[in-house]
């Protein structure tokens, strides 16, 4: 298995939301819910339409619970994904039973195969020339969320890591990376 990178580049980001918004909501809703909440996306490719929106809102949170004795993992759903959620639901139609991400082919959601191509075609696309993959969007989360000031311990959990140390590695950050974090709680 080929080692994916995260984009670290802001710029390169809003480059492929900007392909991704002209050329399939669904595909732009997968990018955007994938690199803000690090859902894996085995993950992302099960969710059902109920998961996110109760009908009439969307939800502020999206559940996971893996099996019955696990505990349940929140993933915040800030306003950049509820405002792709408004819109692909407004384009799309679907039903709360539905797959969020349906394929055109059948009531089953895109394969794993086919999201790999979605990602790494705009990403090539948008000039990125690292290895990319689905696990791209986690490790872009990861990276972000990491330059923002969220503690690695944090991350670390998230990613179900040992150390400190393989979460930096999974991320792309390198020892010599120093980055300004500003706390501020604007009280």
């Amino acid at each position: 298995m080929e080692f994916v990178e995260p984009i670290k580049e802001i710029k390169t980001i809003k480059q492929i939301q900007k392909i991704l918004q002209e050329r399939s909501t669904r595909d732009y809703l997968f990018f955007v819910l994938g690199i803000n909440t690090g859902i894996l996306v085995s993950h992302l490719l099960k969710m059902k339409v109920k998961d996110v929106y109760d009908g009439i809102h969307i939800r502020e949170y999206f559940v996971l619970q893996e099996d019955k004795k696990s505990a349940e993992k929140y993933f915040y759903l800030n306003e950049k994904v509820r405002k792709a959620l408004e819109d692909y639901f407004h384009e799309s139609g679907l039903k709360e039973e539905e797959y969020l991400f349906k394929s055109q082919k059948n009531n089953l959601p895109i394969t794993r195969q086919q999201a790999y191509r979605i990602i790494n075609k705009v990403a090539r696309e948008a000039g990125v020339s690292s290895p990319i993959g689905t696990h791209t969007l986690r490790k872009t989360f990861g990276y972000h969320a990491y330059r923002k000031g969220v503690a690695i311990s944090l991350l670390q959990s998230i990613f179900h890591h040992a150390t400190r140390a393989e979460t930096l590695r999974y991320i792309g950050i390198q020892k010599e990376e120093v980055f300004k974090v500003q706390i501020d709680v604007n009280l």
